[in-house]
């Protein structure tokens, strides 16, 4: 989420983005990379390097920033809409609402807003799970409208829209067979192509675009592995193994020649207990054959029963234990990297995995690359660092002292040598990783840090549970 330069000019070695606008246009930045060629984290975040902070609406939704404006989705009054702000002033310059547009089921930690809009210098564009996409000009009058089925998503929708080559794409994975990959045409919102993902599951991740040469893959990690799709068709090419079961959050990161991917919510298949289905079903108290939610204690967390609970009908019965439990036992997880399909199609797991570990692996963050290392944030404000090109771990598991202890929902983003980390407690570190991890400047903000913040030139974005704030020179 961030900056304010010209992006279109702008090229990352391997990661293939066509910039739409200058900024910071979306989720992560150009590509989703979290990388700010030309941008510079602030070294002084105390009080002279705070340049202003306004209130702004409950959300977990990343501010985007392009033109001298930000956007940011908020949830206010029991409903969702869209805000602009000066990116100068932080005055607010317009504001719109998206009735209808509540999600039923939210994790206790989640938002109803965690979708971050995307701009393509034109418009601004955001997801809204209880109603679809909304489209604005940037002087905030409503353009289009596209109405989509509310998704049921375990624990609450958590992907965002995206923009590549000019298209605008959302993948909506859910519960029940009906996940799917759309592309939308931002001058009008209608459907360019649409492509079923039915053996997919909620997860959490956002698409990023592969594009080597002439050929350009729309890749999407998701529940069991990772599949690469023509992007001006939407026709799946390949597919790569070695993922989690559900909840994948770790969005895919490309350079050095290779896509890496990362999951870990079960830690994989193995770490299933044996007798599961006994356990599961030793609390029928009943005796009905069945579970309901209030008999399913082991499944009431994170919304276990939920995804057990195949056909939504309130019960899990043994047939849905049985097929969940093999199901999860399919999994894997951690950090590896995938070579260049090139032409090839098909499964590649077994072809085309260069390297995988499962040493330091985050469950929400996404890594970030830079100078030819994967740094990946995980509870505990720890820190481990993967050369890309060979999959050694450099160091693992380093801590972001003295005040970068608690949980991370917020993914590192960089400018090319220093790192941001911002976590749940309200903490912004600066750090430089090399043979190791050394912090160079952190600070406590008011509350705390769920959305992943955004680098503009000299200036980061960031936004706390009541504020956003304005950071730098």
């Amino acid at each position: 989420m961030k900056l304010c330069l010209l992006f279109g000019l702008l090229f990352f070695p391997g990661v293939g983005w066509s910039g739409e606008a200058a900024g910071w246009p979306q989720f992560r930045g150009p590509n989703g990379q979290g990388l700010a060629a030309g941008g510079r984290l602030p070294v002084d975040l105390g009080v002279d390097g705070v340049l202003w902070k306004v209130a702004v609406s409950p959300g977990h939704a990343s501010p985007v920033v392009v033109g001298g404006r930000i956007f940011l989705a908020v949830w206010e009054g029991g409903q969702a809409g869209m805000v602009c702000l000066d990116a100068a002033t932080g005055a607010e310059q317009w504001k719109a609402s998206v009735p209808g547009a509540a999600l039923g089921q939210v994790h206790p930690t989640g938002s109803e807003v965690a979708a971050t809009p995307v701009c393509d210098g034109q418009r601004v564009m955001g997801y809204f799970p209880g109603f679809g996409l909304v489209a604005w000009d940037l002087a905030g009058k409503e353009l289009w409208r596209h109405p989509l089925e509310a998704p049921f998503v375990v624990n609450g929708s958590g992907t965002s829209p995206v923009l590549a080559e000019g298209k605008l794409l959302l993948c909506a994975d859910q519960q029940g067979g009906k996940s799917y990959l759309i592309s939308i045409e931002p001058s009008d919102g209608r459907t360019r192509w649409r492509t079923e993902r039915p053996g997919a599951v909620s997860n959490y991740t956002c698409p990023v675009v592969w594009r080597r040469g002439d050929r350009a893959d729309l890749v999407v990690s998701g529940n069991l592995q990772a599949t690469g799709y023509d992007l001006a068709s939407g026709a799946a090419r390949w597919t790569v193994g070695g993922l989690e079961a559900v909840s994948v959050c770790p969005s895919p990161v490309l350079g050095e020649g290779a896509l890496y991917l990362m999951s870990r919510s079960l830690g994989g298949g193995a770490a299933l207990p044996a007798q599961m289905e006994a356990l599961l079903l030793a609390a029928d108290i009943d005796g009905d054959g069945r579970l309901s939610r209030a008999e399913a204690v082991p499944l009431q967390k994170d919304g276990g029963f939920d995804f057990f609970d195949r056909d939504r009908d309130g019960w899990v019965g043994k047939e849905e234990v049985a097929a969940c439990v093999a199901y999860l036992r399919r999994a894997d997880y951690g950090l590896l990297a995938v070579r260049d399909p090139a032409g090839a199609g098909g499964d590649l797991s077994d072809t085309h995995l260069l390297w995988r570990h499962q040493r330091g692996i985050a469950k929400v963050t996404s890594p970030v690359l830079v100078e030819g290392k994967l740094v990946v944030v995980q509870e505990g404000g720890m820190v481990t660092a993967t050369e890309a090109a060979s999959g050694k771990v450099l160091f693992e598991k380093e801590r972001l002292a003295p005040e970068g202890a608690g949980d991370y929902f917020a993914s590192p983003i960089s400018d090319g040598r220093r790192i941001c980390f911002c976590s749940l407690r309200g903490v912004v570190t600066i750090a430089e990783v090399g043979a190791g991890l050394k912090v160079c400047q952190q600070v406590k903000l008011d509350s705390p840090i769920a959305a992943t913040p955004a680098l503009v030139g000299k200036r980061l974005y960031v936004r706390t549970r009541d504020y956003l704030w304005a950071l730098g020179e």
